[in-house]
């Protein structure tokens, strides 16, 4: 199968887009942690009371986040039988582009019929958002199949295995933080805000992100790929940035017994 010269092997191309996801993960945990840079939306969605001129309702919000990647996912597994003598081949499905159809659908499901949502968000986050995981559904498909970048050595059936149930155990837990989040909203608290309680929210302030990124992890070690291995470092800083952002947020709007001062952000004990 003949493929772009672009994505062929280490190429300058490669070397490009190793050092954009460099950047990225050197970056976006500073620009997370800073009100005034970090990503509008959520409980985030207005920076220092701004109100954007544009917006879209948040469910709108968030299926634009996530619609893209999925559509992408599904773009590539079904390329082999639907695309037959395209001048541009695209690369053959593989379990990490499997897996990232599944966790994206996972989380257009979630939006539509778990979460519910108020208010609106600024049209420019997600959208640059939704752009940012669609490229990221591009890497990891073109790195399973002569991809960009570097791939680390050959790919054992123990290591679909290993990375495949890590997989599994990000997408549950993610799941389960993201139930005992929707069960928040949906009560009848006097507050518009409530303290999340149950599983590992009694030791960090967003487990749902240390499983999504589990799950992540899952996926680079199915692939065995250095740029996927950097999808993961690049989520971890973003990720990271988000959860200080969101516990610093929990510590000014619960008390002591609610929120405890030494909870930590995503890792249990650690961070």
């Amino acid at each position: 199968m003949n493929l772009p010269t672009t994505f062929q092997g280490p190429s300058y191309a490669g070397h490009i887009v190793t050092a954009l996801q460099l950047f990225v993960t050197a970056t976006t945990f500073k620009t997370e942690t800073n009100p005034e840079t970090r990503a509008r939306y959520s409980k985030f969605s207005q920076a220092n009371g701004k109100v954007p001129s544009a917006t879209w309702p948040s469910r709108f919000a968030m299926m634009v986040i996530y619609t893209p990647a999925l559509l992408t996912s599904l773009v590539f597994l079904l390329a082999p039988s639907v695309i037959k003598e395209s001048a541009l081949r695209l690369p053959r499905s593989s379990l990490a582009t499997a897996f990232c159809a599944i966790h994206f659908a996972k989380r257009c499901l979630e939006v539509l019929f778990l979460h519910s949502y108020s208010g609106r968000t600024d049209r420019a986050t997600p959208s640059s958002i939704g752009v940012y995981y669609a490229l990221t559904v591009v890497l990891v498909a073109f790195a399973n199949v002569n991809g960009v970048g570097k791939e680390l050595g050959g790919r054992s059936d123990l290591q679909r295995i290993v990375g495949s149930t890590i997989f599994a155990i990000g997408l549950l837990g993610n799941f389960y933080h993201h139930y005992l989040l929707a069960k928040l909203r949906s009560s009848n608290a006097k507050s518009k805000y409530v303290a999340p309680k149950g599983g590992l929210f009694e030791y960090v302030a967003c487990p749902h992100y240390l499983f999504e990124l589990v799950g992540w992890l899952g996926i680079a070690i199915v692939s065995h790929h250095l740029n996927v291995y950097l999808v993961v470092a690049s989520m971890s800083s973003y990720l990271g940035g988000r959860s200080v952002a969101q516990n610093e947020f929990n510590r000014k709007t619960f008390d002591e017994r609610d929120w405890p001062r030494s909870r930590k952000n995503i890792v249990p004990f650690l961070f």
